[in-house]
């Protein structure tokens, strides 16, 4: 085993809060104490009383508040998270055929389950390398379009639009840039999130801005005589929803902590006060890696940089395994590349419940770590 070069980092240097993880992301420490303030009247209480249902209510108007949803949008939402979504999408959304944006590892998932799906017709999938982002192209034998907001494993983020001309559902993964990019949400049917990211919550939950077209649809696949497992069915999750409930009992600490980084934002200014805090941080982070000999941004056009997560390259002189190790023995966690993806790059969350301050002080951190490395 390599060892590990006994750095630290003065105190003053480092940032308040030492938590950069991509997801799960960092939990804003004001919710948890109000989470604590209440658990005796909240957690361990049944999911059908008014206590929970009234916290649901809050989240699911709080949230319509915080995207400024078009007229008739409505929060549907359940357990299980983003990946159980996708699960659910092929048999409550998709009527025969989707096509996929994928230029990562999260965007490639929900194609895999589309193709797998034996009621489904094979999805059309345009592909490109990963830093990159591929385009909708209007096809009329495709009755869904599904691409990430934004792509967890190489920071890429995706303007959300509708593909010209196109007449079907458009599905957008927004587990990692829900809450903290901006986006015109009359260009989505379905703006889906698992709360864990920039929601600075914790996972097991979906949630899912719907417009009524979506919702339609909904109502009419579930009209046919398609077979889908209850826990999938996106019906039922509708109908529990417009009642502020779940199908099955949820995690109810999930529930209060998204709804106190909503208040948080709403109480601020909301969509804008959160994406202008991760374009601080975004400011900060890609200006530095400019600025650096030996690191670099991995995404080259700066209109596809994530805002919320950045991956950085680092200079084959200094691994960066062990510069997010030598962070780590100093409180400074979770800088780790995505594994996959195989780079000698650090991925750096800029969601908005991380202080843009501390991001400069990561890298002022990484300023004085790396010339040490010998």
């Amino acid at each position: 085993m390599t060892s590990i070069p006994d750095i630290t980092i003065p105190d003053s240097m480092r940032p308040v809060d030492g938590r950069f993880g991509s997801g799960p992301s960092k939990v804003r420490s004001d919710a948890v104490a109000a989470l604590a303030d209440e658990a005796d009247s909240f957690l361990g209480t049944s999911h059908r009383q008014d206590r929970v249902k009234f916290v649901v209510a809050a989240l699911r108007n709080g949230l319509l508040e915080f995207f400024n949803a078009p007229d008739g949008y409505q929060i549907l939402m359940g357990n299980g998270g983003a990946t159980l979504f996708w699960d659910a999408a092929s048999f409550g959304l998709i009527e025969n055929r989707a096509q996929h944006l994928v230029c990562g590892e999260f965007s490639s998932k929900f194609a895999k389950c589309t193709t797998l799906a034996p009621h489904l017709g094979d999805p059309e999938i345009i592909e490109s390398d990963p830093g990159t982002a591929p385009s909708l192209v209007a096809n009329p034998d495709v009755d869904v379009y599904c691409y990430p907001h934004n792509e967890t494993s190489t920071g890429v983020a995706l303007p959300v639009l509708r593909a010209d001309g196109a007449d079907g559902l458009t599905l957008v993964d927004a587990t990692s840039g829900g809450g903290g990019l901006r986006f015109d949400p009359a260009n989505a049917d379905v703006y889906y999130f698992a709360p864990q990211k920039c929601f600075s919550s914790d996972g097991g939950l979906w949630l899912a801005l719907c417009s009524p077209a979506a919702m339609e649809r909904i109502d009419a696949i579930a009209a046919t005589d398609r077979w889908v497992p209850e826990i999938l069915n996106l019906k039922t999750a509708m109908d529990n929803s417009l009642k502020d409930q779940t199908y099955n009992t949820p995690a109810l600490a999930t529930i209060y902590l998204a709804l106190k980084y909503t208040e948080w934002c709403n109480e601020n200014g909301g969509l804008e006060f959160a994406a202008s805090r991760s374009d601080q941080s975004a400011d900060t982070l890609y200006g530095w890696a400019e600025r650096t000999d030996w690191a670099s941004p991995f995404v080259s056009d700066p209109e596809l940089r994530s805002h919320v997560v950045a991956t950085i390259d680092i200079d084959d002189a200094f691994d960066a395994l062990t510069i997010s190790k030598i962070l780590r023995q100093n409180g400074i966690v979770d800088t780790e590349s995505y594994r996959k993806l195989g780079r000698n790059q650090l991925r750096i969350s800029m969601m908005p419940g991380i202080e843009p301050s501390d991001i400069e002080a990561l890298t002022n951190c990484l300023d004085y770590v790396v010339p040490k490395m010998g």
